[in-house]
């Protein structure tokens, strides 16, 4: 039971003062206050005094809302899920008594009130808002978990294998070391071999030389015997002297056999000093002829793969020239578009500001979007295009439908109001919605069912025709099919967190930078990006700068005109995320060969081959969009042409993850293509 307080009372909510002024109570008159803060060493004049205080009682009026207020605490629930705003509610009911009661004071404190109670329930509803954002963070922190998890496993049995190698190649070492030690007994116990043979040898040499000589000396010995046998037995019988010089003749014979026999066994010795000098000649040689071996063998494979490379440039020269003879045989003169300014509304002074910087195909694109402007502003009304399957839900319309006739600004702001209002929705839904139906949707709750369709065919042939206009021909796109919603939000991101880095690098605040500090700054943003991307980056950043100091005004480049139109820079960042986004599905054509078809086994090694660092979320993203199906249904789906999967990832937010394999790299910086990036 709540305890009601009597709604009139006669008694004062105030005490009151001698001079008529409000009273401070109870800011002195909390007995307990002053009884627990006394000073033991206060006078018995000054403790007399705070006693005399101690007497003056609280109003009335506050003891039966102190009263109220515990009756009421008493009696709640405090252990249910919301007990802090049942605990707010008696707090709530006892602040309006207090401005019932206090009428002078009542349109100040209802306001207060009022105020409080309006930054509530904004509380509420952006705590009501953050809780879808807590439950993605709490799955998204499970998720990263289990891949922490899942790569530590994979770690510590990497980590095992390598030590099993570890203690393999430990044990190879030492079964090495002791064939080293076994091997080098055997080279010692060689080389003493070796030296006893060479001993050998010269001691034989020597023996040699020695037996020559005494065979010289025995040969002259035997002439001159024979010379004095002569000479004594000069009378003697001739037959002896005939006996004698056959003898002789024998054993010359027979030295001179020894002699030839000794020769033909020591004819090939050399002597030692020759040999090892010939051996270390050798040695040098032999390692010359490997060195020149090997630069041959390296000037033949870059011979081989310059002729490659020659060969390709000549057909390509070939080619280019052949397509230059068709081009100049079927080329019409250059118009001279100065012409136009005549015609244009503006004068030359608006032809000027369309024309600066663009092809002569933008420029017949600007001429189009002039005409169908004239068009457009003339037509009252345009025909609806029934109620068939195949009309947009937006589109679904019978009999004329009235023209808004608006203007590319008002267009424009519709078209930013729109993707606001959906990027909110899509954040409380938890999920995308489809953009066709939440144009359909945004026209009639702003407009009114009867005047929606009005708004859709007017905004519609709008964006539809001017094709020159970044903001309108995405919206176009998109909302036709042509494109995934992805890729919005992509560029959005990219240059939300470009922004982010350069806003970093400015530590002052003052919205400029330093050329350096922008260079460092477009590195960190895009870190896959090669010298001569940043340097265009660069240049379009000073794109109509007067200036000659060294400063940037990056703020200043994100700006936009009031017809959604970007400076030069963003044109730039976006027209180099397409191509690098051809350029990556160009190497993913390349990688998966001449296949004519591609399941998803084949996308997703194709994808981790040539970006490594692709992470499994982003692949799966990718296959998703690829076969247009969840990966629930994966299994389910049927091989789809290459051709067909190149076109939805082109139509997606594709990108690369991380740098080029270095393999890919090495191949593109042969062929002259590293770093551009071109799609064919």
């Amino acid at each position: 039971m709540k305890h009601i307080l009597p709604k009139k009372r006669k008694t004062l909510a105030y005490q009151f003062s001698v001079g008529g002024r409000l009273s401070t109570w109870p800011a002195y008159a909390s007995g307990q206050a002053i009884l627990q803060n006394r000073k033991p060493c206060c006078s018995a004049e000054g403790r007399s005094k705070k006693l005399a205080s101690l007497t003056i009682a609280k109003p009335r009026y506050l003891e039966e809302l102190e009263s109220y207020l515990r009756k009421e605490l008493q009696s709640l629930d405090l252990t249910k899920e919301n007990a802090q705003e049942l605990k707010l509610q008696p707090y709530r009911e006892i602040f309006e008594f207090f401005i019932e009661d206090f009428k002078t004071y009542k349109p100040l404190l209802s306001a207060i009130k009022n105020e409080y109670e309006v930054t509530l329930a904004h509380l509420r509803e952006k705590i009501h808002s953050l809780e879808p954002l807590k439950a993605m963070l709490v799955s998204v922190s499970d998720e990263c978990t289990r891949q922490i998890v899942a790569l530590q496993e994979e770690e510590k049995a990497e980590i095992t294998m390598l030590k099993k190698e570890k203690l393999y190649l430990l044990k190879l070492i030492d079964k090495m070391k002791e064939e080293k030690g076994s091997l080098q007994t055997q080279v010692n116990m060689l080389r003493k071999n070796v030296a006893k043979e060479y001993m050998r040898y010269i001691n034989e040499c020597d023996a040699r030389k020695l037996l020559l000589a005494d065979l010289n000396e025995m040969r002259n010995q035997q002439l001159e015997m024979s010379l004095r046998q002569v000479q004594e037995v000069k009378g003697e019988d001739l037959v002896k002297v005939t006996l004698a010089l056959k003898i002789a003749r024998q054993d010359l014979t027979k030295a001179q056999v020894e002699l030839n026999t000794m020769k033909a066994d020591y004819g090939d010795v050399v002597p030692r000093r020759d040999f090892e000098s010939q051996e270390k000649k050798y040695s040098d040689l032999f390692e010359k002829m490997e060195v020149l071996q090997k630069d041959f063998d390296d000037l033949q494979k870059e011979y081989d793969t310059l002729l490659e490379i020659h060969q390709e440039t000549v057909e390509e020269r070939d080619h280019f020239y052949n397509e230059l003879q068709q081009v100049q045989r079927s080329s019409t003169p250059r118009p001279d578009w100065a012409k136009c300014a005549e015609v244009i509304s503006g004068g030359p002074e608006r032809w000027s500001y369309l024309e600066e910087g663009k092809t002569s195909d933008q420029l017949v694109d600007v001429l189009l979007e002039e005409i169908g402007t004239g068009v457009l502003k003339e037509k009252d009304s345009f025909p609806g295009l029934g109620k068939g399957d195949k009309v947009p839900v937006y589109l679904k319309y019978e009999g004329q439908v009235k023209n808004k006739k608006l203007n590319k600004k008002d267009v424009v702001n519709i078209l930013k109001e729109i993707w606001k209002e959906k990027v909110s929705a899509d954040l409380q839904k938890g999920k995308p919605s489809s953009l066709p139906d939440f144009f359909l949707s945004y026209l009639q709750k702003r407009y009114g069912d009867s005047s929606a369709f009005e708004w859709a065919y007017t905004i519609y042939e709008n964006i539809k025709l001017y094709r020159s206009n970044e903001a309108m021909s995405l919206f176009y796109d998109i909302l036709s099919g042509k494109v995934d919603e992805g890729l919005y939000h992509g560029q959005n991101q990219l240059i939300a967190n470009l922004l982010k880095e350069l806003t970093a690098s400015d530590s002052s605040n003052s919205g400029t930078l330093m050329t350096e500090q922008f260079n460092l700054a477009l590195r960190a943003a895009f870190p896959l990006k090669s010298s001569d991307q940043i340097q265009e980056l660069i240049d379009a950043s000073r794109y109509k700068t007067e200036s000659t100091e060294d400063l940037i005004d990056y703020r200043a480049l994100f700006t936009e005109d009031e017809e959604g139109n970007a400076e030069p820079f963003i044109a730039k960042v976006r027209s180099q995320y397409a191509s690098e986004k051809q350029e990556y599905l160009r190497e993913l054509r390349n990688e998966l060969g001449h296949a004519q078809e591609v399941k998803v086994d084949d996308l997703k090694p194709a994808f981790c081959a040539i970006d490594p660092a692709i992470d499994d979320l982003t692949l799966d993203a990718y296959i998703c969009l690829a076969f247009q199906a969840s990966k629930e249904q994966w299994d389910q789906t049927d091989s789809l042409p290459v051709d067909t999967v190149v076109e939805r990832l082109l139509a997606g937010d594709t990108k690369r993850i991380g740098p080029l394999p270095e393999e890919l790299y090495t191949s593109l910086s042969e062929r002259g293509e590293a770093g551009a990036y071109a799609y064919s």
